[in-house]
């Protein structure tokens, strides 16, 4: 943490208390708190100027003032949570009910200081402890994460390993896609995955990207492959495994959730694909032995 700079906003219209944090922060790194670190204050006097500062550059921490003129009370706290989610918000209040710092905590807060007792080391203090619990809150989240992607991908590698080799399976004697045609498997994959994005976008902004054709297509495609259940798996894993790298818990979840979906609609559509190829292959069956009776 030595000689760390720690970019902070503070959300403050009383000039006064400004300049105080301010003048706190300037000498901080004297405190025995600050372990020889900095900290470099931006200060905006309004909810407004805040939610268009944090559009533009990245801080560690939040200092916010419940009494705004634009946003009184929880209501700045909730804007601010909304629109930086990740950054840890310290709220400074006049107020010594012990209520309305559990309400903040429930509300997404981080950590308070009272301005009737406000001191260099209690601000660096806060400011520290901000930090690291929202740290320990990632730290959670990523394992949550990991352990849901592990239980996931599991199930899928389970379900896999399930399928037997079915009739299409047998009369085509053909290997998993990923190893006799690896090119053709991440063409496939791909086109699968950017299905999955396309699907989620669907999903949240109600747009129509007709994925039930676009499924169909590719189920298709699959055939002409001959591609078993098991390859559709394998296709279906690998796609969502790219896809839920870097993103955070809620994102990896709506994947995962709509994954299982079009994965069961693409089996289908496969299933319907061979069902078809049968039904013309018996026909064609029928017909040549009709023909050679004639002859």
């Amino acid at each position: 943490m030595s000689n760390h700079v720690y970019q902070i906003l503070l959300v403050e219209d009383n000039t006064d208390n400004a300049q105080l944090i301010e003048n706190l922060l300037s000498s901080a790194h004297h405190s025995p708190l600050a372990e020889g670190s900095n900290f470099c204050l931006c200060c905006v006097q309004n909810l407004a100027g805040a939610l268009q500062v944090i559009k533009e550059k990245d801080f560690e921490a939040i200092i916010l003032d419940l009494t705004l003129p634009d946003g009184k009370g929880f209501e700045s706290l909730l804007k601010l949570k909304e629109n930086a989610p990740d950054t840890p918000i310290i709220i400074q209040t006049d107020s010594t009910d012990e209520a309305v710092i559990v309400r903040a905590f429930q509300m997404g807060a981080n950590g308070y200081l009272r301005k009737i007792d406000l001191d260099c080391n209690s601000l660096v203090y806060a400011i520290r402890l901000a930090i690291e619990r929202q740290q320990y809150v990632e730290r959670l989240s990523a394992l949550k994460q990991q352990k849901q992607q592990q239980e996931e991908f599991a199930s899928l590698e389970n379900l896999a390993q399930s399928i037997q080799p079915s009739i299409t399976a047998r009369m085509f004697a053909s290997s998993a896609l990923k190893d006799s045609i690896p090119d053709v498997f991440s063409q496939l994959t791909v086109k699968y995955g950017h299905l999955l994005d396309l699907s989620l976008e669907e999903r949240a902004l109600k747009v129509d990207h007709n994925i039930a054709e676009q499924l169909r297509q590719l189920a298709a495609k699959l055939g002409f492959f001959k591609a078993s259940p098991r390859d559709v798996v394998d296709i279906h894993t690998k796609a969502l495994k790219e896809r839920c790298k870097n993103v955070n818990l809620a994102k990896v979840q709506a994947y995962v959730d709509e994954g299982r979906l079009r994965l069961l609609e693409l089996m289908g559509y496969l299933t319907s694909y061979y069902r078809k190829y049968y039904i013309g292959l018996s026909n064609l069956t029928i017909l040549s032995s009709s023909d050679s009776d004639d002859i």
